[in-house]
């Protein structure tokens, strides 16, 4: 592991980027014990204080964990799809706010993703995927129900349809579509849209899903986004000055 002292670049972040790619690399594998602070701080030739901020941004990242005494030090952690969700939901959100993307293109992207699991869904959903379907769905229904509260249980039966399709890749990458774009298109489209359209069509879904009928569930998904892009375009026109 090297880095280039000569580099503009922060000497933690270098370090960090270092030790990062060897773990990807497998050169320190699953569960070994780094160097301590001292013998990493003699190999990069570094203060302690920049190998204890790499070390921080790599814990950060869930690539390492802590153990205290004796044994303890720091550790290669085994990084889990669910641990990075949050980094992947935070990602797509501040790429879509600071890059003016579209709602047109942001729904486009979310629901041709979401059709992708259809298929798996319909063959491999188990019984807890679709009482979470139909609890969301039974609850977006329940009279007094707030938006936030709509907005959120929404998510959360896109969140089940996904992970209905067994594949914990899929579910990392849709982590973003589902959890950053839907609260995005619900805030645009709460106003105007028909929460009895929305259960309806929800509903319709899980039963497609329960039929293990693929084609039917992406029928029912296309119909959605078809919806939710009027919507979009009809708010959006009220919006605009006469």
């Amino acid at each position: 592991m090297k880095i280039d002292p000569e580099s503009p670049a922060d000497l933690s972040a270098q370090i960090a980027k270092a030790i990062r790619d060897a773990i990807i690399s497998g050169a320190l594998p699953v569960d070994e014990r780094l160097p301590s602070e001292a013998e990493l701080a003699e190999q990069f030739d570094v203060s302690r204080s920049s190998v204890r901020e790499a070390l921080k941004r790599l814990a950060a990242q869930s690539l390492i964990r802590t153990q205290r005494g004796a044994t303890g030090g720091a550790f290669v952690n085994r990084l889990r799809f669910e641990d990075a969700y949050g980094q992947q939901i935070t990602t797509s959100t501040l790429l879509l706010s600071m890059n003016d993307v579209s709602f047109a293109t942001a729904c486009e992207a979310r629901y041709a993703l979401e059709r992708a699991c259809a298929p798996l869904a319909a063959e491999r959903r188990s019984a807890d995927h679709l009482a979470t379907m139909r609890a969301e769905a039974h609850r977006q229904s329940q009279p007094g129900l707030t938006d936030e509260a709509f907005c959120a249980s929404d998510v959360a039966f896109h969140r089940a349809l996904v992970d209905a399709a067994g594949n914990p890749v899929l579910s990392y990458q849709l982590a973003g579509a589902v959890e950053a774009m839907q609260p995005l298109m619900n805030m645009i489209t709460f106003t105007a849209r028909s929460r009895e359209r929305i259960v309806a069509l929800h509903g319709a879904i899980a039963d497609a899903i329960a039929a293990r009928d693929a084609a039917r569930t992406d029928a029912i998904l296309a119909e959605l986004a078809a919806y939710t892009q009027q919507l979009a375009q009809d708010v959006i026109a009220r919006r605009k000055p006469a």
